[in-house]
């Protein structure tokens, strides 16, 4: 068996409480140690207000660990896509992606990433926001395809990167799968 196409997924754990810090320090040795042994992608999460995670700002924590890697894939193990605008999360990984050509992935999902008052704090329509998920995605495709438009008025995410991230949907049923396949996306399973 070879590791081309096993990957990992970190949440950035602060284990037996160190400092913050440590736990972004072991994941950059992490996602090193991956690519050193030939893993095929390294994943971020986003939570919010967890005491034992670090990673709440996925496209951060992916800037330093790219600076620190050289070849391996990184991405988002999710962007929790209705808190935010699809325009924004564009530009993020755009720039993530002019950075690190053809080692970005930009993975979605639609969990709230947090406790209920962590959620109302992030967002006040996150429930209203889940339920225009497929209206996201579909943004969100648009917007990686350079097709976006507002009020029929092209709209691109700048900057323009050589090769733009790629998209996954995460999620747990067929539904999900259905989007991703319906917006030419990755399908990540959730498996719990």
């Amino acid at each position: 068996m070879t590791l081309e196409k096993l990957s990992v997924l970190d949440l950035s754990p602060i284990y037996g409480g160190v400092d913050p810090a440590v736990a972004l320090r072991q994941s950059v040795l992490l996602a090193q140690t991956a690519e050193a042994l030939g893993y095929c992608r390294y994943w971020v999460s986003e939570h919010h207000d967890m005491p034992g995670l670090a990673s709440s700002a996925p496209e951060v924590l992916l800037a330093h660990i790219g600076a620190q890697t050289s070849s391996i894939r990184i991405g988002s193990g999710a962007v929790l896509l209705p808190h935010y605008k699809p325009y924004k999360v564009a530009e993020a990984f755009h720039l993530l992606s002019t950075l690190y050509p053809g080692r970005i992935d930009l993975g979605v999902g639609r969990a709230p990433g947090g406790s209920a008052h962590a959620t109302m704090a992030l967002n006040d329509h996150f429930l209203q926001q889940v339920g225009r998920m497929p209206e996201l995605v579909a943004q969100l495709a648009a917007l990686l395809g350079h097709a976006f438009t507002v009020e029929g008025e092209p709209v691109l995410a700048r900057p323009l990167p050589p090769q733009p991230p790629q998209l996954w949907l995460l999620g747990t049923n067929q539904k999900r799968a259905g989007y991703a396949a319906a917006n030419g996306a990755g399908y990540a399973f959730g498996l719990f």
